[in-house]
């Protein structure tokens, strides 16, 4: 499991891969899609999976940046079990996600905006830390918070500008 001493949002590594996080968030809003990014660390691999949501562009209910970037660092590593990875999101992971993060075993989680709706790391749930389930992760919340919200914000405020759900 990793052992980095990482709690601090501010922790330049973690500002640094946010902000990677956020190019793919970029991507997803100039592809008309929910601008949420992720990217994922493996501590000796680096940089092993960039995805963004491609719902639309899927018409994949299931195809949110989460699941497609635990699907790219699965095959990258040749396992499903992600030990020694930690997953940068710009949004507070939904139930479906944060499932699949505890399923791939994905020992830390770092994201950037809380989200009221759906978060269920900390906000509505809390199913990466449930002692119920075999796997917990350790997370660290609010990295570049204000920039992440700010481009769902945006996108969001554009949409209703244009009378789009």
């Amino acid at each position: 499991m990793l052992d980095l001493p990482l709690t601090d949002p501010n922790h330049p590594f973690h500002l640094m891969h946010m902000e990677m996080a956020l190019e793919e968030a970029g991507l997803a809003a100039g592809e008309d899609e929910v601008p949420v990014g992720v990217v994922i660390v493996h501590p000796e691999k680096g940089v092993i999976a960039r995805a963004h949501n491609q719902r639309e562009l899927l018409n994949d209910p299931t195809a949110h940046a989460e699941m497609i970037a635990i699907t790219q660092a699965a095959r990258s590593l040749e396992s499903w079990r992600l030990d020694d990875a930690i997953l940068y999101v710009t949004l507070e992971p939904c139930p479906m996600c944060a499932g699949a993060i505890v399923q791939a075993r994905v020992p830390f989680v770092v994201y950037g905006a809380t989200d009221p709706k759906a978060g269920a790391c900390h906000t509505l749930y809390q199913i990466t830390n449930d002692p119920r389930l075999n796997h917990r992760c350790q997370v660290v919340a609010g990295v570049l918070a204000d920039r992440c919200a700010s481009i769902l914000t945006d996108f969001f405020v554009a949409k209703r500008r244009l009378g789009k759900k």
